[in-house]
C-alpha cells in the first residue's frame, strides 16, 4: 500500500526538497503552502500522485480546514511534516517583523501540529469516504500509527540579538514537540513525534553573514528522510550541528552573549 505524506511549506527550500525525496521513495505527497502555482508545478514533476492545498499558516483556522481537506483528498496519510517557517534580521525590533515570525512559527505551527495529532488519533489511516464528505475529518476509529515531524532549528538553543523572535519561536517548536512526545507516551495512539533541528541550510531562511557548515536543501532532505525512516525522536541537520547545540547548552549566558554580539 502506498504511503502518504503531507508537507506544509512545500513550495521551496527544505519542504520542496523533502517532497521530492519522499516521492522518490514512493510516497503519495500532499503539498501545502501559499504559492499554489509553484506547488502545482512541483506536484506535476513528482513520480507519484500529488495533491495540493493552498494554505496560509498565519490564518490558523483556515489552515486547519485546508489540512483536513487535504487528508480527505489523499488515499492515505501517515506522515505530516511541518516545514513552514519565517524569520529575518530584526535588530530594530520591528513589531510587524516579530509578529509575522510568531504568527508563522508559533501560532501557525501549533494550529497544524494539533490538527495532525487530531487526525492521527481520531481515525484509521484509511478514512472512510463517508466521513470525509461530512466535515472532512475522519470519524473516531482504532488508534493508528502516525508520524509528525516538525522542523525547528539549532537556533532554538540560544537567544539571538539579531532575530530574537526567530530563535524564541524555534525554542517553542522544539519544546512543544517534546511535550507532544511526553503526551503520546501515555496515549493509546502510536504516533511518533520527531524534532528536526537544522543548522544553516542554503535557503531564504538562512540568516546572517559569514555562514558556515551550510548544506543544500537536498542534503538536509536526505538526512531528514533517514530520521523519518528510522522513526527517530530528534535529529540535527547536518549531524555536526549537535556540537554547536552542546556548546551553547554548556556556556554561561555572559560568554554566549559575547560570542553572539
Amino acid at each position: 500500500m502506498t504511503r502518504g505524506a503531507i508537507i506544509v511549506g512545500a513550495s521551496s527550500g527544505i519542504g520542496e526538497a523533502l517532497a521530492r525525496r519522499l516521492a522518490s521513495d514512493g510516497y503519495e505527497i500532499g503539498l501545502a503552502a501559499r504559492r499554489t502555482d509553484r506547488m502545482v508545478e512541483i506536484g506535476e514533476a513528482l513520480p507519484t500522485k500529488a495533491a495540493v492545498a493552498t494554505m496560509d499558516v498565519t490564518e490558523p483556522d483556515a489552515a486547519r480546514e485546508a489540512f483536513f481537506e487535504l487528508t480527505a483528498a489523499m488515499d492515505r496519510v501517515e506522515l505530516v511534516v511541518l516545514s513552514a517557517g519565517a524569520g529575518s534580521i530584526n535588530r530594530d525590533l520591528s513589531w510587524e517583523t516579530e509578529r509575522e515570525t510568531i504568527d508563522v512559527n508559533v501560532t501557525g505551527f501549533t494550529a497544524l501540529a494539533t490538527a495532525a495529532i487530531e487526525y492521527f488519533e481520531r481515525a484509521g489511516i484509511e478514512a472512510t469516504s463517508e466521513s470525509a464528505s461530512t466535515d472532512r475529518r475522519p470519524t473516531p476509529d482504532a488508534p493508528i500509527d502516525g508520524h509528525l515531524v516538525g522542523i525547528s532549528s539549532v537556533a532554538a538553543g540560544f537567544g539571538s540579538p539579531d532575530a530574537p523572535a526567530y530563535n524564541a519561536s524555534k525554542a517553542f517548536v522544539s519544546r512543544y514537540l517534546e511535550g507532544l512526545r511526553h503526551r503520546q507516551a501515555a496515549n493509546a495512539a502510536d504516533v511518533t513525534i520527531t524534532t528536526i533541528e537544522p543548522g544553516f541550510v542554503d535557503t531564504d531562511m538562512a540568516l546572517g553573514e559569514e555562514l558556515f557548515w551550510v548544506c543544500s536543501p537536498e542534503t538536509a532532505a536526505a538526512q531528514i528522510h533517514r530520521a523519518i525512516e528510522s522513526r527517530r525522536t530528534h535529529a540535527y541537520v547536518t549531524r555536526r550541528w549537535r556540537l554547536i547545540a552542546l556548546l551553547f547548552w554548556l556556556l554561561p549566558e555572559s560568554i554566549a552573549r559575547r560570542l553572539l554580539s
